[in-house]
């Protein structure tokens, strides 16, 4: 038998199937013997009403016919059962029983009996209240400082308290901001009402409160009404505990102060009686119900805590004193006066196993058998201590919470995009203005090796792209099955996206309810936003790539978009986007370099990504290990910061239209809250233009509401095209610098933090955030600059100068040979790794090296000063001309 198992002193198993709940169990001495011993009494949902006197023979007996008192049944659920004074002119104890529509208060007496059945016992109902709302709890007490007597209070399900001087009603209120019904107790030393709202926050009402303020039967619905029509409901104080919590008790010992106890999820709170955290317990386990019972020392208190681990535990404060098994999961705990022996606690579970028990030990039987004493070889425990902590080292350098042989081991999800265009379009709902709008099929197939419950493919690209179908829904797929899905991707809205990749998600369920996912990406072809054009011979914006190897042909790396019949396209190629917008390509015939150029500066994004993609696996077929890109140019900077400016402004419209918006919207409501009241009187007043001004608000706010909506989508749009920008910013700086995989990987969570832009949180203040972040760390300059501290809010700013000298400087610092980093060690080194440092920059030589000439910030990379781009035809000698320096 285990030590810390709890000793059985009586226990029964109360009726069949019943079910019952925190509030089902009370313990009093309830038909006033004066004999100073407890009665259990339970009730439960099925409306049953049981009285309990335990007198075991022997500890661990089983209910006998004469502990029963009374068992009957009330034909509706018993949500909570008290004892209290709760009848006039008298100061016995009487039993309230609440239903969900009705309040019963109950006397218990009982009657000698002259023969060997023994006494018997009845209810006498003294009074009913019959409710007007479903009810959830109740408390009692001495409501006001009234003496010998107790009064009720009911909290209804939608959060109302009722409160009744016994065989009347007194009055209603409604609980400000309710929309759960919480725990609700009753502290008589500050005669208030303290509950847990669902903010997850302990509020204290004060009965004085309550009574003075707005009658909850007679409260109106409109603002004017409610604000002369009483006084409001103010909360004496609150407590944030952060969870939703279970039970609340106030318990006042002579050995300790006056204490509020609320049994959260996950924490035990003790609070003063003002709402002061007096201490807490976090608990590593659930728990199910609690009770402080006793102060066994001066200033503290005990309190037992039931778990869903079927644990009783025993407290001291917060020290843990006492741990002891039950046969079950308590949802109510109490501790009784039964047959002279005090201290009995008393449980209830959840299906009606009540029983009595006490804590102490049983002497252990077991003999632990003798172990054979052996010598220690120090030297063989240390060489396997050497191995386990290789194997654990091992282990730690691994970032995967799953084994890499193990990741697609069970199911295998494969995406595979048509070379070809699609025959006849798929595209719907278009926004393009072009004459046809190209779709491309992606065929997705999934593998699955073991049984797949309630599976679901998510298939997702990025805005203005649109699939004809993103969500699939399949019946379970059993071992060595398959699936596929064919769909359509095509350009949708009316600007040219910044990345040409999908992602296909697909998650299900094993057999044992364990959720999975796995998922693959896509790559769609650069046809979907773009076909073959006559190249540009002007253009404003142009950059340069210079490569280790010959140029290639544009028929060898190009076939899609070159005709095999014109020779004059194997250097020089045009692309026309589906917006309207042109790029075009030239590749020199002397020189290692390739130059992109285009009227707007976001279109050189994919064109340039798709040039150095396809120059990577050409050289990769023909077994080429050491092909280089580099940027030897100048930064975009200025035009970069153009399109910042455009995307801002654009964010500062959107908060004028909702001020608008609201400002019109609180007039309109005004003028037809005087209009209804025209309406409504009896005697017909003249409208004095109400309704045309009424109509005038509405179109007011009918053009503002457009207006507005034009405004989104012309944020989408500069978002979108900010975005391309910033991935060519991304790629410049990364050939320019020559960075690795993953200090890319961190310009690339720095400068694009957001899928989506909102006005809650933008671009502009989050990237402002993560540069500084940087600036402070990897990239600072001295051990001063490290310790200044950033702000913890985030908030759209009034400009953007900022966020633009930051960029600048972050490139500067670059240059300067800093290097990316997220670890703390190269934070504090980062000064002596630079070489040459990172000296203190003038403000007004910053200003002189942002703005310059040709709308570019130059950087000079090792020595070499910026190429000076030309603007003349698209001649093979006007490509050599570019390239030199």
């Amino acid at each position: 038998m285990s030590l810390f198992k709890a000793r059985d002193w009586w226990s029964t198993i109360l009726g069949e199937k019943e079910e019952f709940d925190q509030g089902c169990m009370c313990v009093a001495d309830v038909d006033n013997s004066g004999s100073g011993q407890d009665k259990i009494i339970v009730g439960s949902y099925m409306g049953y009403l049981r009285i309990f006197n335990p007198h075991p023979v022997k500890p661990g007996d089983g209910i006998q016919p004469q502990d029963l008192l009374l068992e009957v049944q009330l034909r509706e659920p018993i949500l909570q059962v008290e004892v209290g004074k709760f009848v006039s002119g008298t100061e016995g104890l009487h039993l309230a029983v609440l239903h969900c529509r009705k309040l019963c208060v109950y006397a218990v007496s009982g009657t000698l009996g002259s023969v060997e059945h023994g006494n018997q016992y009845q209810i006498k109902l003294m009074y009913e209240h019959n409710l007007q709302r479903m009810a959830c709890n109740m408390t009692y007490g001495p409501f006001g400082g009234v003496k010998g007597r107790d009064l009720i209070c009911i909290q209804s399900m939608d959060g109302m308290l009722m409160l009744f001087e016994q065989e009347s009603y007194a009055f209603g209120r409604f609980l400000p901001g309710f929309l759960l019904p919480g725990p609700l107790t009753y502290s008589s030393r500050t005669d208030s009402f303290i509950t847990v709202s669902s903010c997850q926050q302990v509020e204290s009402y004060k009965y004085q409160v309550l009574a003075f303020a707005t009658d909850a039967d007679e409260r109106q619905e409109t603002e004017q009404q409610k604000l002369s029509s009483g006084k409001r409901l103010a909360v004496d104080w609150v407590l944030n505990i952060g969870e939703q919590a279970l039970d609340i008790c106030v318990v006042s010992f002579n050995q300790a102060v006056s204490s509020v106890f609320v049994l959260g999820e996950r924490n035990f709170f003790c609070l003063k009686d003002n709402g002061q955290i007096r201490f807490m317990k976090k608990l590593d386990y659930s728990p199910s119900c609690f009770i402080p019972y006793c102060s066994v020392k001066e200033g503290t208190i005990n309190t037992l805590i039931g778990n869903h681990s079927k644990m009783l535990n025993v407290y001291q404060d917060v020290t843990l004193k006492w741990a002891t098994q039950l046969p079950h999961i308590p949802v109510s705990v109490k501790v009784a006066n039964l047959q002279d022996l005090k201290g009995v606690i008393v449980t209830l579970s959840d299906n009606g196993h009540l029983q009595c028990s006490y804590l102490g030990t049983d002497p252990s039987l077991f003999q632990a058998p003798r172990v054979d004493s052996r010598e220690i070889n120090y030297e063989e425990f240390d060489a396997e201590m050497k191995e386990l902590q290789k194997i654990i080292k091992e282990a730690t350098k691994t970032q995967d919470i799953l084994p890499k042989s193990d990741k697609h081991r069970d199911l295998i999800v494969t995406a595979e995009v048509s070379p070809n265009l699609d025959a006849e379009s798929q595209a719907i709902d278009s926004e393009v203005k072009a004459e046809t709008v190209p779709s491309v099929t992606v065929k997705i197939t999934i593998q699955s090796r073991v049984t797949a419950q309630k599976p679901n493919l998510a298939v997702c690209v990025q805005a203005p792209l649109a699939v004809t179908c993103d969500q699939f829904v399949f019946d379970d797929l059993e071992p060595d099955s398959s699936e596929t899905v064919v769909l359509s991707v095509f350009l949708k809205g009316n600007c040219s996206p910044s990345e040409l990749e999908g992602n296909c998600v697909f998650s299900y369920n094993t057999p044992t309810g364990i959720p999975k996912v796995a998922q693959c990406n896509f790559r769609l072809p650069l046809q979907l936003i773009c076909f073959p054009a006559q190249p540009s011979k002007a253009a404003n914006h142009k950059l340069t790539i210079d490569t280790n190897k010959p140029p290639v042909s544009f028929l060898t790396i190009f076939p899609d978009f070159v005709d095999p019949c014109e020779d004059g396209q194997a250097n020089v190629l045009g692309f026309q986007f589906l917006t309207g917008s042109k790029t075009t390509v030239l590749a020199s015939k002397t020189s290692q370099r390739y130059r992109i150029q285009s009227d707007q500066l976001e279109d050189l994004w994919l064109i340039t990504k798709e040039l150095t993609l396809r120059l990577e696996e050409h050289f990769k077929k023909q077994n080429c290990k050491d092909f280089a890109c580099t940027f030897s140019g100048s930064i975009p900077l200025q035009e970069y910061f153009e399109l910042i400016d455009q995307h801002f402004e654009l964010r500062l419209n959107a908060e004028k239209f909702q001020e608008l918006l609201s400002e019109r919207a609180v007039q309109f409501r005004a003028i037809e809250r005087r209009l209804l009241t025209r309406f409504k009187d009896k005697t017909p007043a003249p409208l004095q233009h109400l309704d045309t001004l009424l109509e005038g608000t509405f179109r007011e706010v009918i053009a503002l509401a457009d207006a507005a909506e034009e405004n989104q989508a012309n944020m989408f749009q500069a978002f979108t095209k900010l975005k391309s920008a910033t991935h060519l910013v991304i790629m410049l700086i990364s050939l320019w610098q020559k960075l690795s995989t993953d200090q890319v990987a961190i310009l690339e969570a720095t400068f694009l933090p957001l899928a989506e832009d909102t006005q809650e949180l933008g671009w502009e203040e989050t990237v402002d955030a993560a540069i500084s972040y940087l600036l402070r760390t990897c990239l600072s300059k001295s051990s001063k600059e490290q310790a200044l501290t950033l702000s913890s809010q985030l908030c759209m700013p009034k400009d953007t100068s900022r966020l633009k000298k930051n960029i600048t400087l972050f490139c500067d610092r670059l240059a300067k040979g800093g290097r990316l980093s997220l670890s703390t060690d190269s934070a504090t080194q980062a000064a002596a790794v630079m070489p040459g440092g990172c000296t203190t920059i003038p403000e007004s030589d910053l200003e002189e090296r942002t703005v310059i000439p040709g709308s570019t910030a130059t950087f000079p990379n090792h020595g070499q000063t910026a190429k000076q781009k030309s603007k003349t035809g698209l001649s093979e000698d006007a490509a050599e001309e570019a390239e030199k320096p």
